[in-house]
């Protein structure tokens, strides 16, 4: 295998995990979100806006490491519950952010893809584990 195969093979592999590993996705959006909102205006009317989507966005992640420390399998469903929820809020902040004020729309449309991808993977696992019980 050269070089090169052998490095897009890593490259594949890294790319697949990410794709499947939703807490580090989820931690990446975190990470996303927090940076979208270093650049929206310091004016009054952002101020709330902001903090309930950077509480909503950031609770993905810290629902679903809560999830992995948890107890039982309802425990664990339960954080995952709270996950999904946050993520349905964050769509709701962001969509009012893109239709109610000036922002980067294009910013906005790649948190959104993002969001309803961990919404799925999300919602995807939940049933899964109810269909186990």
């Amino acid at each position: 295998m050269s070089k090169t195969q052998n490095s897009n093979l890593k490259t594949q592999n890294h790319n697949s995990k990410f794709k499947s590993d939703l807490k580090y996705r989820a931690y990446l959006y975190s990470i996303e979100t927090i940076k979208f909102l270093d650049t929206l205006p310091n004016k009054k009317i952002y101020w709330t806006i902001s903090d309930q989507l950077m509480r909503s966005a950031t609770s993905i992640g810290a629902n679903i490491v809560e999830a992995k420390s948890a107890s039982s399998k309802k425990d664990f469903m339960k954080f995952y519950n709270i996950a999904l929820k946050s993520a349905n809020e964050t769509k709701y902040w962001l969509c009012f952010l893109r239709d109610a004020v000036e922002s980067d729309k294009k910013q906005i449309g790649r948190l959104l893809n993002e969001v309803v991808e961990l919404s799925n993977m999300l919602a995807a696992s939940l049933l899964t584990m109810k269909r186990k019980t």
